[in-house]
């Protein structure tokens, strides 16, 4: 295997690893307005995440900064063509990391909700617009023969991008659903098992029809069989939230969101970019990739920093890993 080669591989890793990750977090974002009747619960939802978001989104950095390294030519036309959907979603994820930390710095109730309603858009926002964005790639969008995106920010919101937008923000729900189960006590880890029980079927029903058109387009053995783990492990998460089995049921909905990007790269792959306007037009792990000394420069660092990161964020989940509930959540300093 070629080493950009590997690098698609390692790029198609951190993106599957931030969608797991961040897919809760969106999700639980989203439910501080759905889930949360009052401000001490909305206070749990968020401190369910506050310890690891920022984490998080390191592998989005991550992702971004090995494309830019790996694949310069892939960089480019997709920053230069997506540049406003990812303009938004770069904005949104500044306010939400913002909204996080000034939320709580003054008592007003006005000031805390501003704040709230903030982190309920910013993070509804970017659930959907990843999932347009990663349905215009895998699709392929007009790039010309110079591999420069001639299409207008229009062209992005075609049926099949949205649609692939209404699957992430209804899969990261339905996933930070089961992670509240999961973190929390008493009535509010009750009713997110309820309301992931409704969640759930409508995301099975978009993520099947997404992932049958992608099948249908430019699907093979192996996407094929990508997406029937994510199938039967989203309905397999759907009978563990019936059961009260929280944890089983994150895990399920954790491996339904990474078999179904992996069924997205296998269905890319070698392309990382196909044009629609002339297959031999589109950005390959080959045209689009820098040197061979510089990937082999990326893969030892990537070998030495990788597994550091890893147990880092692995020890902050384990210390942070017991539920909560709005018993634990301190009275407001006034």
């Amino acid at each position: 295997m070629e080493l950009h080669d590997v690098w698609f591989v390692l790029i198609a890793v951190l993106w599957t690893g931030y969608f797991f990750l961040e897919g809760f977090d969106f999700g639980v974002g989203v439910l501080t307005r759905l889930l949360a009747r009052n401000r001490p619960e909305k206070r749990v939802l968020i401190n369910t995440i506050g310890p690891v978001w920022d984490g998080n989104e390191v592998w989005l950095l991550t992702a971004g900064g090995a494309t830019f390294a790996a694949f310069p030519e892939w960089y480019a036309t997709l920053f230069s063509g997506f540049y406003l959907p990812l303009l938004a979603i770069l904005v949104c994820l500044i306010v939400r990391g913002v909204a996080f930390e000034y939320r709580v710095k003054r008592p007003e109730e006005s000031w805390q909700r501003r704040w709230e309603t903030a982190i309920f858009w910013t993070s509804l926002v970017p659930a959907f617009l990843w999932g347009v964005a990663f349905g215009n790639i895998v699709r392929g969008v007009r790039i010309d023969s110079d591999l420069e995106y001639v299409g207008g920010v229009t062209d992005l919101f075609n049926p099949y991008a949205l649609l692939g937008g209404l699957v992430t923000l209804s899969l990261f729900t339905f996933h930070g659903t089961v992670f509240v189960g999961l973190k929390t006590v008493g009535e509010i880890r009750e009713r997110a098992r309820k309301l992931a029980l409704r969640i759930g079927p409508v995301a099975a029903v978009l993520a099947l029809a997404f992932l049958l058109w992608t099948q249908a387009a430019d699907g093979d053995g192996a996407s094929l069989i990508a997406m029937a783990v994510a199938v039967v492990s989203l309905v397999t998460a759907l009978v563990a939230a019936r059961a009260g089995r929280e944890g089983w049921a994150f895990t399920l909905s954790g491996i339904t969101i990474v078999a179904a990007v992996a069924m997205l790269f296998l269905t890319l792959f070698p392309n990382v970019m196909p044009s629609t306007l002339n297959p031999d037009w589109s950005l390959t792990v080959t045209n689009a990739s820098s040197s061979p000394y510089t990937l082999k420069i990326m893969t030892w660092l990537a070998a030495i920093a990788t597994p550091v990161v890893l147990l880092y964020q692995g020890w902050t989940y384990w210390v942070f890993r017991k539920r909560i509930g709005t018993q634990h959540i301190a009275e407001p300093v006034h």
